[in-house]
């Protein structure tokens, strides 16, 4: 064999050799790259438990057996018109240097048996600053739907049965909810002497 091509053969063999190393090498670099870059991503920042979630609002939930649901809230301004009242031929307007808010809300039974007589009912508004509201249950009655039924016996699984009231509220007063209170239960008795009370948000429409 020429020494030549003995020569040439050699040459040709370490140079794929050489070329091989460097292949592995180069794939060698990047698998380190990689596995180093994933270890040292950096932490997520950790919480600041001085940063509170803004809670969720609540407009249907179930206490006691009882599945309340907000079902609208009017603001009339400061002014109760006599002529939207349950009599319009001869009551007054009722005023206010606030505003009225009208609140509905529906509960249905989703228990077995019959609930008692007034285990149920509309409590205070309270708006985000903890003031709190009471229903006016005497001068603003005239406005109330004349099938309110705060306090009805509840049905097993019966169409849900509304109650209303109105409320004299600050002008100025925002984040509105209103307090419903449900009688603890007791087996299938309510023990109308103990209240659990709920508060649901408001979305309060202009009339």
């Amino acid at each position: 064999m020429n020494i030549k091509n003995i020569l040439k053969n050699q040459s040709g063999q370490v140079a794929r050799l050489m070329l091989s190393l460097v292949i592995v090498c180069f794939v060698a670099i990047i698998i380190a790259y990689i596995v180093i870059r994933s270890a040292n991503k950096p932490t997520p920042p950790p919480i600041d438990p001085g940063i509170e979630e803004v809670p969720k609002a609540i407009y249907e939930t179930t206490i006691n057996d009882i599945k309340i649901t907000f079902q609208e809230a009017v603001n009339y301004g400061n002014t109760m018109r006599g002529s939207i009242s349950n009599n319009p031929s001869y009551q007054k307007d009722l005023t206010s240097t606030e505003k009225f808010i009208l609140v509905k809300i529906g509960a249905q039974n989703k228990g077995k048996v019959d609930t008692k007589q007034n285990i149920w009912d509309l409590g205070n508004i309270i708006d985000s600053e903890g003031r709190n509201f009471k229903p006016n249950n005497y001068s603003a009655n005239p406005w109330l739907p004349k099938d309110n039924g705060c306090g009805d016996v509840l049905k097993p699984e019966f169409t849900p049965i509304s109650c209303s009231k109105i409320y004299e509220v600050s002008k100025v007063s925002q984040g509105l909810k209103v307090e419903v209170l449900v009688s603890k239960k007791e087996g299938d008795d309510y023990d109308t002497s103990k209240k659990d009370t709920i508060l649901l948000d408001l979305i309060v429409n202009d009339k």
